[in-house]
C-alpha cells in the first residue's frame, strides 16, 4: 500500500526547460533588435559559453553533487548558508555576465556592457516565465488527501524557493519540501531519500518516487528499495542499467498504477 508520493519538481511538475527556453528566446530577440546578431545563434553561443564557464569554477563539483545546472546559474543568487554557496554567491555575477559576454564574442561581438545588460535581462525574463505542465494541478488535486505528498528537489534553496514563490499554488500541496542544497547532498545519493522516509515515517515499500530524470530520481530511489515512476514525456532513450518500476508519458497515467498498487 502506497502512503507517500514523492515528486521531483523541475520538468516533472514545473516545466523548467520551457521557462529557460522562453527567457533565452525573449532576451536574444531583444539583442537581435538592438545589434546585428541572429537570436538563435546567440542563444546557442551563450548556452555553450555558460556550460564551458560553469565547469571552470571551484564550485563545479559542489553544483554537480547538489544538482544545480549552468542555466539555473544564469539567474540564481545563491544567497544560501554554507561555504560553497557563499563561494557561488561571490562568483555568480561574474559567471552570469561572462556567459553572455563570451556568447557574444563567439559571434564576433566584443561588448562587455551589452553582455552585462543581457545577463540582467535574462534574470528578469526567467522570473516572468513560470511554466507548469497542463495536468500538474489536476493530478495534485486528485492525490491530495489520499496520500502524503512530498516535494524532493535538487538545487539551491534560494532558487528553488524562488520557483515556488512565482508559482504560489504549488507549495501548499506538499506536507514537506526537501531541497538538496539544504540537506547537503543531492539525488541520487540514497541518504536524501532515506531522510524523506524518516521525516514521513514511511517505509520504502510505502513510498513512490515520481520524476523525469533516470540518473537522479529513478536511480536514487532504487538504491533505497523504493518503487518509482519515470515520467518520460520526451521519449528519452531507456538505460538498461537503471530500471524504473513504471514508465509513463503523461502524468494522468499515474492513476491506473496507483489503483493497481492499492490492491496489494
Amino acid at each position: 500500500m502506497i502512503r507517500t508520493i514523492i515528486f521531483d519538481l523541475d520538468d516533472t511538475l514545473l516545466w523548467d526547460q520551457k521557462s529557460i527556453a522562453t527567457a533565452f528566446a525573449t532576451t536574444c530577440r531583444y539583442a537581435a533588435n538592438s545589434i546585428d546578431v541572429n537570436a538563435s545563434e546567440l542563444e546557442a553561443a551563450v548556452r555553450e559559453a555558460a556550460r564551458e564557464l560553469y565547469a571552470t569554477y571551484d564550485t563545479y563539483a559542489f553544483t554537480q553533487m547538489i544538482g544545480i545546472n549552468p542555466f539555473e546559474g544564469l539567474w540564481g543568487t545563491f544567497d544560501d548558508p554554507g561555504e560553497e554557496f557563499q563561494k557561488m554567491k561571490g562568483i555568480i555575477q561574474e559567471y552570469q555576465q561572462g556567459s553572455w559576454t563570451k556568447g557574444l564574442e563567439k559571434l564576433g561581438i566584443v561588448d562587455g556592457e551589452f553582455g552585462k545588460e543581457l545577463a540582467a535581462r535574462f534574470i528578469e525574463e526567467r522570473k516572468k516565465s513560470p511554466f507548469v505542465y497542463d495536468e500538474t494541478f489536476s493530478v495534485l488535486d486528485q492525490l491530495k488527501g489520499k496520500y502524503e505528498l512530498v516535494l524532493l528537489t535538487n538545487g539551491s534553496p534560494s532558487l528553488q524557493h524562488t520557483k515556488l514563490e512565482i508559482t504560489p499554488e504549488m507549495a501548499p500541496y506538499f506536507s514537506k519540501i526537501v531541497i538538496s542544497g539544504a540537506f547537503g547532498k543531492g539525488k541520487p545519493d540514497p541518504s536524501i531519500f532515506e531522510h524523506v522516509l524518516e521525516e514521513t515515517g514511511t517505509s520504502s515499500e510505502e513510498a513512490l518516487m515520481i520524476g523525469d530524470n533516470l540518473m537522479t530520481d529513478i536511480l536514487g530511489s532504487s538504491k533505497v528499495g523504493m518503487r518509482s515512476v519515470w515520467i518520460n514525456r520526451e521519449e528519452k532513450p531507456e538505460n538498461p542499467d537503471i530500471q524504473p518500476t513504471y514508465e509513463i508519458r503523461h502524468m494522468e497515467e499515474l492513476f491506473p498504477i496507483l489503483d493497481k498498487l492499492s490492491k496489494e
